[in-house]
C-alpha cells in the first residue's frame, strides 16, 4: 500500500476555538492517523500548551509540537488560497457546499497545483460562528442524521482526513489475508478430487450406476468453485485419510 508522506503538500487543519484539551488531542491522533501533521490552533480557550491535549495525543504528540497558534481566525487563514469551513448548520450565506470527500478531491487538486488549501473546525459547543465561516470559499457538510448532527470535534476532524488519505493512497477495496499460505493450484485440487471421488467409489456413494457421472461431475465443479488454499487441500485429504484409516480399523 502507497504511504503518504507527511512532509509533502497537504492542507492545514485549523481549530478555532477549541474548548477541551483533550479533543484537541484527538484531532492529533485523528490527523496523523491519516498522514497530515499540519495543526493550527486559533484562541483556545484553556491556553497553549495544553497537558490534556499532549495526553490525549499520545503518539501524535509532534503535531501539537509543530502546531501554529494564532489569535483569531482571519490570522490562521492569511495566507491561504482556499478555505473550507466544516459546519452542519445552514448559515444563511451563499457557497458550495461539499461532502468531505468532495471537498478533500477538490483539496487535492488544488494542493496539486500549488495553492495552500485549510479546513477550518469549530469549537465543540457551537460551532464555527458565522464570521468564521463568511472567511471560507466554501462549506463541508458532513451527512449525519438530521435529528443528532453535532458532531465531537476529533470526529469531523478524523472523517475529513479519512477522506484526505483516500484521495492520496491507492487501497484496494478488499484484499485476502493468506496467513502464511498461497492458493492451491489446478493440479493440486483436481488431485484433491481424484482421491474424494476414489474413496467415495469404494464406499459405494455414486449410487444409481446411472447417476454416477453426473455426481462425479457435480463434486469437481464444488472443487473448483471453492477459493481453496494448499493449506485447505491438504485438511481435506487428511480428513479423508483419517476416516478411511478409522473405518478400516472397524472403530
Amino acid at each position: 500500500m502507497a504511504q503518504v508522506d507527511p512532509t509533502g503538500p497537504q492542507p492545514a487543519f485549523i481549530l478555532v476555538r477549541p474548548q477541551m484539551g483533550e479533543n484537541i488531542g484527538g484531532a492529533a491522533r485523528a490527523m496523523w492517523n491519516f498522514g497530515l501533521d499540519r495543526m493550527r490552533v486559533v484562541a483556545p480557550r484553556d491556553g497553549w500548551p495544553n497537558p490534556r491535549a499532549v495526553a490525549m495525543a499520545s503518539g501524535a504528540g509532534r503535531l501539537l509540537d509543530g502546531a501554529g497558534l494564532f489569535d483569531d481566525t482571519a490570522a490562521a487563514v492569511a495566507d491561504c488560497d482556499f478555505v473550507f469551513a466544516t459546519t452542519a448548520r445552514a448559515r444563511g450565506l451563499t457557497k458550495p457546499v461539499m461532502t468531505p470527500e468532495r471537498a478533500m478531491q477538490h483539496a487535492r487538486a488544488m494542493i496539486a497545483e500549488g495553492r495552500h488549501v485549510a479546513v477550518l473546525f469549530g469549537p465543540e459547543r457551537a460551532g464555527l460562528e458565522n464570521d468564521d465561516v463568511a472567511r471560507a470559499n466554501a462549506i463541508v457538510s458532513v451527512p449525519v442524521n438530521p435529528e443528532f448532527a453535532s458532531l465531537n470535534l476529533a470526529q469531523c476532524v478524523l472523517l475529513t482526513a479519512y477522506e484526505w488519505r483516500r484521495q492520496s493512497v491507492d487501497v484496494p477495496a478488499e484484499v485476502m489475508e493468506m496467513a502464511r499460505t498461497e492458493r492451491a493450484s489446478h493440479v493440486e485440487i483436481d488431485k484433491l478430487g481424484e482421491h474424494y471421488e476414489a474413496r467415495l467409489a469404494e464406499a459405494g456413494f455414486f449410487f444409481p450406476e446411472h447417476k454416477a457421472e453426473g455426481m462425479k461431475r457435480n463434486l469437481r465443479n464444488l472443487w473448483s468453485r471453492m477459493p481453496l488454499t494448499r493449506a485447505d487441500v491438504q485438511i481435506f485429504h487428511g480428513i479423508l485419510r483419517q476416516l478411511v484409516r478409522r473405518n478400516e480399523r472397524g472403530d
